[in-house]
Formats: C-alpha cells, sequence, structure tokens
C-alpha cells in the first residue's frame, strides 16, 4: 500500500485513519474477481484473479471488447440490466447467472464508477434451490413485534447472526460526534467475552468510512489473512485510480485488518443501519474463523437490516405523534393559564410549572423586555447576559439545545454546577427573549472499550498507525456535562416556542396584531398539517392491516389497498381544496366515508334535503367529520360489521341548519375518562370558528352528536344535487397491449418511482428508465427514443417544466402527476398533457396513457 498519503513528519494519533483513501486501495478479495469497462464495453482494468474465478487470465482481456471473453447473449443481459440502473449509487444485482453457457453460476454485481462500469463476479457455491426472501419474512415479523429500542434491537441481532452464521453479532449505535456504543449483541451462551454497552471513541470508524457506510450498506472481509488480489493497471492513461467505493469485493485497509486481528477476528461484515439519509448506526459480525457469505444471502441480509431501520423510525414516528399529543395539551394548558392578559413575566411561575410536566430540568429563567426573572437553580444575570449574547449568534427561530455548554461557550466553566447544559426557547423575533432551561452538571462514567487517549507508535505500516491492541474494558469518568435533551424535549420544546409565540402576539400592540397573529397562524398551520400527515400515515397503516383480514387472495388484498387508498387521497384533497365554491355536505361526508367503507354504503344512511356548505365553512365541518368517521372506526358502530351510522339533516324555524349523528351495532359505548384532541375538534369546532352549537352524548347503545349551523354558512339546495365519483366509478384499466419501447419515468421518490414503472411494465412498456433530477431526465431523452414518459411536476427545489418543454419538441407523449390538491399556477406554463393525481393506479394511468398517445 502506497504511504504517500501521510506524510512521514504528521505527527501520527489516531485521527490519521480519517485522512485514509479507502475507496482507492487497488484491490479486491480472493472471493470475488472484478472488470472495469468503458462506456463501448472495453476492458479498462481487471484483478488479477480472473483467471481463477471466471477462467480468463487478467492480462489478455485488458484493451479488448468484452464480448471476446464472455458470451455475446451474456454480454447483451448484462448490458440490458445496467441500463435500467439510473441513480448515482444503484448497483445491479444478478444472481445464478450462467455466465458462460455452460452450467457454470455466478452471482454479479455492476454499477457506474466515474465514466466506467464496474462488474465483480463471484463463483455460486449453493445453487438456485433457496429462497432467501422465505428466510427472511419470518425474522422481519419477529423485529417488528418488539416496542421498543432495546427490544428490536436485540432480536434483530439475534435473527441476522441466525441468518449470517457468525459468532457475534451486535449493533452499534452512533453518536453525535462519531463514537458509538454496543447496545445489543447476539452471541453463542458459551462465549464469556461481551462487548455489550461499551464505547468506542469515533477513531474506530474514521470519517470517511461513516460515509461510505452510507453509500455502501454491506461490507464482508472473509478473511482477514486472505491474500488480495491487485487491479491491474492500477491508474487509468489520465493518472487516476479505480473508485472503489461501491465493489462489493473491495479489499480493505491494512490498519483495519490489523484492528480485526487485535480483536481475534477472522472474519468481519458490516451492515449499514441509515434512517432518514443518516448513518445512524451499523450491524457488526465477528467470526473466530474465516467465513464467507455468498452475494445472495448478503443482499437478503441488506433486506433485514434495511426493515430494522424501518422499525426504528416507526418507533421514532409513534414518539413523534405521542409528543405532539402532550405538546397540544400543554398548550391548551398555557393559553388557558395566560388568558387573564397577563405578560410573560407576571404569567412566568404558571408557564414554569407547565413546561416542568413535559421536560425535566433543574432550574428555568425567563428573559423578556430586558427583564430576568428565574425559578430553580439558574445562573446570575450577568452570566446569564453572557449566554444570551452567545444565543444571539445562533439561527433566530429555532430552539438551540447543548448538554456541553462550556464547549461552545469556554467562559461559563465556573457555572457548570447550574447551566451545564441548555435548552433554550426563542419568545420573540426582535428583540430575542428567550425561555432557558438549565441543567446541571451530571459526572457520569463511561466504559471504553480500551484506553481511547492511549498513545500509538509507528508500527509495521511504516508511517502508518498501529491500532491499539488492548480492547478490555477501560472507565473514564466524564464531567462538566448535562444528562442529554432528548428528541422528545427537542420536539416539546418547539411546541412551547410556537405557543409562546402566540400568547406574545396575543398580548402586544392591537395595531400589529392581526399581522402577527397571522405569521404565528402560518407556524400553527405547519404544526397541524404535520398532525394530519402523520394521521393519514398512520390510517394507511390501518388500512392495510384491517384489508389484510378480510382479503382471500394476493389480488383480493392488492384491490382493496389500491381502492382505499384511492379514497383516502380523495378525501385528502377535498380537505384542502381552496376553489372557494359552495361544496355539498354529502360529497364531503361521502367522500371521507370511502376511505374506510369502500362497498358498504348501506351502513351509513343520509336523510334529508341537500345541502351545500359556504367556503369558509367547509374546511371545519371537514375536520370535525373526519373526526367522527375516524372514531366510529377505531372505536364505534364501524368498528363493527353489524354497526350503522345515520345522518339525520333537517330545517329549524329560525334558519340553522340542524345535523343529527347516530350510531348503532357497535360495541358498548363508555363515556371517554378524558378530552382528546379529536374530541376537541368535535365538540368546540363549529361553536368557535361557525358560532353554531355542537354537542356529544354517549349512550351505552351508541354515540350521538348534534351541531346548529347558522343559515350564513348552510344553504338548501333546491335542484338535484350531482352525483359525486367515488372509488368504485374509477375507470378500468385500458387495453394497452400495443403499447412499448422505452419509457421514462421521472420522480423524485424512489418508491413511487418504481411503482410508475412497474405499472408501465405491466401496460406492456420494455424498457423503463426512472430519474429524480431535471439533469438526469434529460440525459435518458437525449440518449434515447422514448414512446412515453411520467413526469412528476414538483421534484424538490426544481420542477420537470424544461423536461416537458424537451418531450413537447420531440413529439413525445407524456403524462404530468402531482400529490398537490391544485395545480393552477403551476401547470399553466406547461404544455398541454393529461394531469393525474398522486397516488395513481393502474386505471388511471392506463387512462391518461391513452388520452395522451390519442393526443388530448
Amino acid at each position: 500500500m502506497n504511504d504517500s498519503f501521510i506524510s512521514t513528519d504528521t505527527p501520527v494519533d489516531l485521527t490519521n485513519c480519517d485522512r485514509e483513501p479507502i475507496h482507492i486501495l487497488g484491490n479486491v478479495q480472493s472471493f470475488g474477481a472484478l472488470i472495469a469497462i468503458s462506456a463501448d464495453w472495453i476492458v479498462q482494468h481487471a484483478s488479477v484473479n480472473t483467471g481463477d474465478v471466471l477462467g480468463v487470465a487478467h492480462d489478455q482481456m485488458i484493451g479488448l471488447p468484452l464480448v471476446r471473453f464472455l458470451p455475446a447473449s451474456s454480454v447483451e443481459a448484462l448490458r440490458e440490466r445496467l441500463g435500467g440502473s439510473s441513480h448515482e449509487n444503484a448497483v445491479m444485482r444478478l444472481f445464478g447467472f450462467d455466465l458462460f453457457g455452460d452450467g457454470r453460476l455466478f452471482d454479479i454485481s455492476a454499477h457506474q464508477s466515474g465514466l466506467s462500469f464496474v462488474f465483480e463476479f463471484e463463483r455460486k457455491t449453493r445453487g438456485r434451490d433457496h429462497d432467501e426472501l422465505a428466510i427472511v419474512t419470518p425474522m422481519m415479523r419477529k423485529v417488528a413485534a418488539e416496542t421498543d429500542l432495546t427490544g428490536v434491537s436485540q432480536v434483530a441481532a439475534q435473527q441476522l447472526r441466525n441468518l449470517t452464521g457468525f459468532d457475534r453479532v451486535m449493533v452499534y449505535q452512533f453518536g453525535p460526534q462519531g463514537d458509538g456504543t454496543v447496545i445489543a449483541e447476539a452471541k453463542a451462551a458459551s462465549d464469556s467475552e461481551s462487548y455489550l454497552g461499551l464505547h468506542f471513541p469515533a477513531s474506530d470508524s474514521p470519517r470517511q468510512a461513516r460515509e461510505l457506510y452510507k453509500r455502501s450498506l454491506l461490507r464482508l472481509i472473509s478473511d482477514v489473512d486472505g491474500a488480495v488480489c491487485p487491479i491491474e493497471p492500477q491508474f487509468s492513461p489520465e493518472g487516476t485510480p479505480l473508485d472503489l467505493s461501491l465493489a462489493v469485493t473491495r479489499a480493505v485497509s491494512p490498519i483495519h485488518l490489523e484492528y480485526l486481528r487485535n480483536m481475534k477476528v477472522r472474519a468481519s461484515m458490516s451492515v449499514s443501519i441509515v434512517i432518514n439519509g443518516e448513518l445512524w448506526g451499523l450491524f457488526a459480525c465477528h467470526h473466530r474463523e474465516p467465513l464467507y457469505v455468498d452475494y445472495e444471502r448478503r443482499t437478503a441480509i441488506e433486506l433485514l437490516a434495511q426493515f430494522y431501520a424501518y422499525e426504528l423510525e416507526r418507533q421514532e414516528a409513534r414518539g413523534v405523534s405521542e409528543t405532539a399529543g402532550r405538546a397540544q395539551r400543554l398548550h391548551d394548558r398555557l393559553m388557558m393559564s395566560l388568558s387573564s392578559g397577563e405578560d410573560l413575566v407576571r404569567g412566568f411561575p404558571g408557564i414554569a410549572r407547565e413546561i416542568a410536566k413535559v421536560i425535566p430540568h433543574d432550574g428555568i429563567a425567563l428573559f423578556s423586555d430586558g427583564k430576568y426573572v428565574t425559578l430553580g437553580n439558574a445562573p446570575s444575570e450577568s452570566d446569564f447576559h453572557t449566554i444570551a449574547r452567545f444565543l444571539n449568534t445562533a439561527a433566530a427561530s429555532r430552539v438551540y439545545a447543548t448538554d456541553h455548554l462550556i464547549s461552545r461557550l469556554p467562559s461559563m466553566a465556573h457555572a457548570v454546577d447550574c447551566c451545564a447544559g441548555i435548552l433554550a426557547i426563542p419568545v420573540s423575533r426582535s428583540p430575542r427573549d428567550y425561555i432557558v432551561l438549565f441543567r446541571t452538571e451530571v459526572v457520569r462514567q463511561v466504559n471504553w472499550a480500551g484506553n481511547p487517549h492511549k498513545p500509538v507508535e509507528v508500527g509495521g505500516f511504516g508511517v502508518r498507525l498501529t491500532p491499539r491492541k488492548s480492547f478490555e474494558i477501560w472507565k473514564e469518568e466524564v464531567g462538566a456535562r448535562s444528562e442529554q435533551w432528548s428528541q422528545t424535549a427537542l420536539r416539546a420544546a418547539e411546541a412551547i416556542r410556537v405557543t409562546l409565540l402566540e400568547v406574545v402576539l396575543k398580548l402586544s400592540d392591537e395595531v400589529n396584531a392581526e399581522r402577527k397573529r397571522a405569521h404565528d397562524q402560518q407556524e400553527l398551520l405547519i404544526a397541524e398539517l404535520n398532525h394530519r400527515v402523520r394521521n393519514v400515515l398512520g390510517l394507511i397503516r390501518s388500512l392495510v392491516s384491517q384489508s389484510r383480514k378480510s382479503a382471500t387472495t394476493i389480488e383480493d388484498f392488492s384491490s382493496a389497498i389500491d381502492g382505499r387508498i384511492h379514497a383516502l387521497a380523495q378525501a385528502h384533497d377535498q380537505l384542502t381544496q381552496t376553489e372557494w365554491k359552495p361544496v355539498a355536505f354529502r360529497d364531503l361526508l361521502q367522500v371521507e366515508l370511502q376511505a374506510y367503507l369502500a362497498g358498504e354504503d348501506e351502513r351509513v344512511m343520509v336523510e334529508g334535503p341537500t345541502i351545500l356548505l359556504a367556503p369558509e365553512a367547509f374546511s371545519t365541518m371537514a375536520l370535525v367529520f373526519h373526526e367522527l368517521v375516524t372514531n366510529s372506526v377505531k372505536y364505534g358502530a364501524l368498528s363493527t360489521h353489524a354497526g350503522r351510522v345515520a345522518v339525520k339533516i333537517e330545517e329549524d324555524r329560525d334558519g340553522f341548519i340542524r345535523i343529527r349523528w347516530s350510531e348503532s351495532g357497535g360495541p358498548a359505548v363508555r363515556p371517554p375518562e378524558r378530552r382528546g384532541f379529536g374530541t376537541t375538534i368535535i365538540e368546540k369546532s363549529i361553536p368557535f370558528e361557525l358560532k353554531g352549537h355542537a354537542e356529544m352524548t354517549f349512550e351505552l347503545t351508541g354515540m350521538r352528536a348534534e351541531f346548529l349551523l347558522p343559515e350564513r354558512f348552510v344553504k338548501v339546495q333546491t335542484e338535484p344535487a350531482p352525483v359525486a365519483p367515488t372509488p368504485s366509478q374509477t375507470p378500468e384499466p385500458v387495453n394497452l397491449s400495443k403499447l412499448s419501447g422505452v419509457a421514462m419515468v421521472v420522480e423524485d421518490n424512489m418508491i413511487i418511482a418504481m411503482d410508475a414503472a412497474d405499472i408501465l411494465g405491466d401496460l406492456g412498456v420494455k424498457t423503463v428508465h426512472t430519474a429524480s433530477t431535471v439533469a438526469e431526465a434529460l440525459r435518458i431523452a437525449e440518449s434515447n427514443k422514448l414512446v412515453l414518459a411520467v413526469l412528476d411536476v414538483h421534484l424538490g427545489t426544481e420542477t420537470s417544466l424544461p423536461v416537458a418543454q424537451v418531450l413537447e419538441a420531440q413529439k413525445v407523449p407524456f403524462i404530468l402527476a402531482s400529490g398537490y390538491g391544485g395545480q393552477g399556477d403551476s401547470l399553466a406554463h406547461f404544455p398541454a398533457a393529461p394531469v393525474i393525481p398522486k397516488p395513481f393506479t393502474v386505471e388511471t394511468l392506463s387512462a391518461a396513457i391513452l388520452r395522451a398517445t390519442a393526443g388530448e
């Protein structure tokens, strides 16, 4: 290995690993062979073991077409598979492929590296008589059954050990500075050595390694003492080495191999745990003897690891939902306690008591209009002014938190007994006022896997460092820090920030009150939108669960899910529509119910005249009846097959419209022990927003609700109302058997893009390219003769307008897709094309294709 990457006059320490170019080491492990080709399929590089793996000497291949050494049919199959990969980190996988047509099977990986395409070949050792998905699926169910981080991590580690055969499998969670802790461990009962709970310094996983873990999710070292096979030539004619970042057979740094030997490990595998695009942790697998895991099994392992990451995200989402509920209750209590009109300083004791119920702390202070008041263990006013000036340099309108204040503000070292950690909540725009929570110093003991501070000496790798040889527990007392602020505390603090901002606006100058209230309302609407989106995700999960219980075949299950999610999307569009036209109440109710009762319309009976809701009342009524339907589906009459709901509409003599909601045939009803957020919407929205009346009663035989709406918000329709479309009336799939050739899907969500590509494939398209950006889409459009394209209108920070204009010039028919309810302004600049909402189905997409190809 070339030593020139680290200068000989550089002091050697653990951070030198951060500079090692591990992605261009120029070798592969012996279990696989590598061939790199140019865009015209000329061999540029080959590992010296191609003769052992493929039976073709590497030096015979360089500079010649790949088709000279592989059958033309195999090259064409590889070319077709590689053409389906469109994004930067895409990896093509092919398992059990008869590469030479002689019965020898290979697992093959392919990806793009710069201007080259890299193929890696591993001899298949198990044949084709196995089903990896059948093995992994029950393991996923066991992981999903756990409800907390410790449980799900331990089960995942055990299942991964069962799948891989490694002696030890650990779940390693990274800290904010790159250090990490083993939070779960699966090993043989006879193995007395354990790493559970041990802490590892950031230098054990250098920065460039952590970045590589995000791109390449699995790395296998089958034998730390195994021979490595150089790639020749080492450099291209331009003098650059081959980037092996995504190579599955890539050899690893001798420093890391020495590190593993010091741990008495002969084989190792690491699997990345990536959440929201960030490296959360790793599955670290160790074996005392050499161990090879074939590529198909490694792919199944990746799937299990990604499912574990999904479970962590799901648990986090549940915590967010619970936090949102607590934050809403805190909002209500704070608004009630400050309703008398007193300012923040006079109301501070009440505010502090409510905050303490949600976020534990040792002291709290308010700094408002130059006044400083405190409760509990808080710094002096002069010290706080130092902290306030520091906070003023942080981003505006953001909660700021740290558990190690002196690392950011060394001048506060004398005050760790009261403010080792702070959480600051800005409560104004300018001048900056704050509520700040303080936590005192907590001296804690950290168990390190060896001494992280122990000096190292130059070892057998020249100027490279020799990794530490001892991993025995080394205990360190860590001070000047407070207890960490949890994600729950940070979310609650953000909710408090929004609430207190509302209070400040309420108590401010009446001349500017409307303007400031509008600004605050925008933030509250963002919080409400976040709440609604999470509800929709929860509803979709419930629809999947309930549909699975009643479906008897995969086709029935797929059809039920497709129709109900489509109905749910229609309800969401109605809820957010802003076209300011009167809306029929029956349409509102019907669309809401179709999300749950597709095909069971007889369970809800509506009697009385047809009424139209004014635009000002539509959102309020949609929220109220969304909660009524949701509660009935979860707990009331619509939760059982025998349950029924009657909705009766009447005209009162005084001009009011009376709507009665009556449930029957469901479970026995008990009054709720507390009023939740949904109940608050039902009981208070209409009186507060529409100056009407609302009443709920919980009778044993079923819940009842009655609403009175003033005549200015509702009118009786004298002429027949048009029939609103329902999911059951969506068009049947159009016969597109003649559709073939190459199509393109432009979509920035990978799952939606894959779904669209699958639908187009089912409709007859031979090849579907996907793109997530305008630049990528334009390259595909220029290099392919397209017969059709599906364009998402919004692609993150850009729109697909340039792509639509190019396609129009090429006379390629295309369809516009969007998840937004209204697109008037956005679509005004696009060329004319059919528009479909998301989520789309095979029916809606095929109908749009027919229109597009017909020139409509």
